[in-house]
């Protein structure tokens, strides 16, 4: 059997493919039901994000497996055919297929390296596919593996420690000016698009005072009900400025909102506490002579997108680190699949040979019936160790050599030689008695990566 991934992302797809791709939450199971279906998918997994579309799966045969998958996602929207998504996908397999899952878990090949959201919507689409049971022992292994490998490139790495996005930049300084901000308020004049994410991430960084201007006093109000907050009138917010300790503006004004002088006056109501102002309008809203403010730490939309770059290298040296935990770890599973590969293979020898044994045994004990209880164990236990010295080589070679290079050709030759079944045919699954041949999990497993990593906030937008 064989582990490929087929898909689409951001890379290779614009969002009106994506969007008709992407499976809703409430028709998943349906999904992984008619996946499991298609002849010779063994197991699968669907992930679907607002940046991708993948489906991980086990197959028999890897070219036929891509083209079911193929008409498998051509199918799950009829606008679309298999020729018009072709130039949209990638193929993988093998190493490639699992390298593929942990660098997507790890957020590798996020639109945002180093995001955090991906880990959780990975978790997820491994829970519903073992709720519906679509997966089995391979794929189980594996997207365990992946969580796994993506805490440790959180844990090793600073991948995700260094601000890639101007909001979060804000609050990123502001943590550098005010080591705690659990006590401390933040004054929005403004509600545009990235003045709200700033809040977010203001709020999700301990700040719990918040409050909100806008020249639309109803705007105001439904912001700061919003966040928690308080609003206040926008011909107030100067008065206001002493009582905040971040402020951060953005507007759509032409001209200066707040002056020097507005500064000079707040820090000193403020008995020269430190004041953090952050200018994220096009034209600049806040006059650039605050900088001159003793106490006041001015910056500016130049100033936060300056720092991103260099998070953005940075990130870039830690991913560089992360890829080669993920070579390494790709091995382990590797290692892994290979000794699955040799277990049926010797499973089927002693059964084979056990096979053989039994019938000279019957034929030759059938013929001295005369024998004592004591004589026909001597006989039996001579024809059990015969055996065993006959195969014990063999079994100790496949062993050593299932993680070499030639491992699979070993186990190719010992199957000629002991005239055994076809290894596609005796699929690990014929040796699981308690799992079923086909699309089979184990709830336990859910138990299992909840102990690997949390439950994100945020599962179904991967940035």
């Amino acid at each position: 059997m064989h582990i490929i991934v087929v898909g689409l992302s951001h890379k290779t797809a614009p969002v009106e493919i994506r969007e008709k791709l992407a499976i809703p939450e409430s028709r998943m199971g349906e999904a992984l039901a008619r996946l499991c279906s298609y002849q010779g998918v063994r197991e699968g997994i669907l992930l679907s994000t607002c940046n991708r579309v993948e489906v991980y799966a086990v197959v028999d045969e890897i070219e036929a497996g891509y083209g079911r998958i193929q008409d498998f996602l051509a199918d799950a929207h009829l606008s679309l055919s298999s020729e018009q998504l072709t130039p949209h996908l990638y193929w993988h397999q093998g190493d490639r297929a699992i390298s593929h899952l942990f660098r997507v878990a790890s957020s590798l090949d996020s639109m945002i390296v180093g995001e955090s959201q991906i880990l959780g919507q990975i978790k997820e689409a491994f829970e519903v596919a073992l709720a519906h049971k679509a997966t089995g022992i391979i794929l189980n292994k594996v997207m365990k593996k992946a969580i796994s490998v993506a805490k440790r490139v959180r844990t090793e790495t600073t991948i995700a420690e260094m601000a890639v996005s101007v909001s979060y930049a804000a609050v990123e300084l502001a943590k550098k000016i005010f080591s705690d901000l659990s006590e401390k308020t933040v004054l929005l004049v403004g509600a545009g698009e990235m003045a709200k994410l700033a809040a977010r991430h203001f709020i999700a960084s301990g700040i719990r005072h918040v409050q909100v201007t806008t020249r639309n006093p109803q705007n105001a109000l439904e912001l700061a009900n919003r966040f928690g907050g308080t609003a206040v009138a926008f011909e107030d917010f100067r008065k206001e400025m002493a009582s905040a300790d971040i402020v951060l503006v953005s507007t759509g004004a032409a001209h200066y909102l707040v002056s020097e002088d507005d500064v000079q006056h707040s820090v000193k109501q403020r008995m020269n506490r430190p004041m953090f102002l952050i200018d994220i309008s096009v034209p600049r809203n806040i006059d650039p002579a605050v900088r001159h403010v003793d106490n006041a730490f001015l910056f500016d939309i130049d100033d936060l997108k300056s720092r991103v770059e260099q998070n953005r290298g940075r990130r870039q040296n830690e991913a560089e680190k992360a890829e080669l935990m993920i070579v390494d770890e790709v091995g382990v599973v590797r290692q892994w699949l290979q000794s699955l590969e040799v277990t049926p293979t010797i499973v089927a020898l002693r059964a084979r040979i056990d096979e053989i044994k039994q019938a000279e045994l019957n034929k030759t004990l059938g013929r001295l019936s005369n024998l004592s209880a004591s004589e026909r164990e001597l006989i039996e236990a001579m024809a059990s160790s015969i055996a065993n010295k006959l195969i014990h080589n063999t079994m100790v070679t496949l062993k050593a050599e299932v993680n070499s290079s030639e491992g699979s050709a070993f186990v190719e030759a010992a199957r000629r030689f002991f005239s055994l079944s076809d290894p596609a045919v005796s699929s690990v699954s014929e040796h699981t008695p308690s799992l079923p041949e086909t699309c089979y999990s184990s709830q336990a497993d859910i138990q299992d990566i909840e102990e690997v990593t949390p439950r994100t906030a945020s599962k179904r937008a991967e940035r």
